[in-house]
């Protein structure tokens, strides 16, 4: 790790604020630059969590992230829309061609009863992909698009009632359940799609190379 980055996380940690502006004051322009480069390249490639690379498709979706803990990731007001419009933030990540990007995601211990909210809710999913940190794209399509493939997961972990503590541990998708949605739209695609070809599923290249 940068020593300098390791100092920063100490200080803030084990110290008080004065100290930790004190150490940044004395850092030269280059070293705060080389710093902040490699505390972005970690955690936006951190395989324990996803929350750089979530706040960043919010933005970039034009959604504003919410902070509680067992709600959405986030919501954005549109003109004649009644109340908040919430979002579901599913990023992927990979730094080899032999995990590519589906465009996939899941919804750890689901329920029936939180599907339903789900459904109410009018809920938008945003689908990332980066490569090694970098964006690649940001899909952004209504709930309603996955409903049946989560529907057919429920229904196959619970034939009867489902007893008290019971969870699907993973009600997953990929962009094969949702790509033929009439309501799916591309957010984002970086320009140089071809420089990533590898780490895409050939649905998805062609799908962006014939947006592009």
């Amino acid at each position: 790790m940068n020593q300098n980055l390791y100092k920063i996380i100490e200080l803030y940690a084990t110290t008080g604020f004065e100290e930790l502006v004190r150490f940044l004051n004395g850092l030269s322009k280059p070293a705060l630059i080389s710093t902040l480069i490699d505390f972005v390249t970690i955690y936006i490639n951190d395989k324990n969590s996803s929350k750089l690379r979530e706040i960043l498709t919010l933005k970039i979706a034009g959604y504003e992230p919410l902070e509680e803990k067992l709600g959405y990731n986030g919501y954005k007001l549109e003109i004649g829309q009644k109340g908040k419009i919430f979002c579901e933030v599913k990023p992927q990540n990979t730094i080899t061609h032999k995990r590519k990007l589906d465009g996939g995601g899941s919804f750890n211990d689901y329920t029936k009863e939180r599907f339903e909210k789900d459904s109410k809710q009018n809920l938008m999913i945003l689908s990332s992909g980066f490569v090694g940190g970098k964006l690649i794209y940001v899909f952004e399509f209504p709930f309603e698009c996955i409903k049946e493939r989560l529907r057919m997961q429920l229904e196959k972990r619970f034939p009867s009632a489902r007893k008290k503590g019971e969870y699907l541990r993973s009600a997953s998708f990929s962009f094969k359940h949702y790509k033929d949605c009439k309501d799916l739209k591309v957010v984002f695609c970086t320009e140089k799609i071809n420089e990533f070809k590898k780490f895409l599923t050939r649905d998805i290249y062609n799908f962006l190379k014939e947006r592009r």
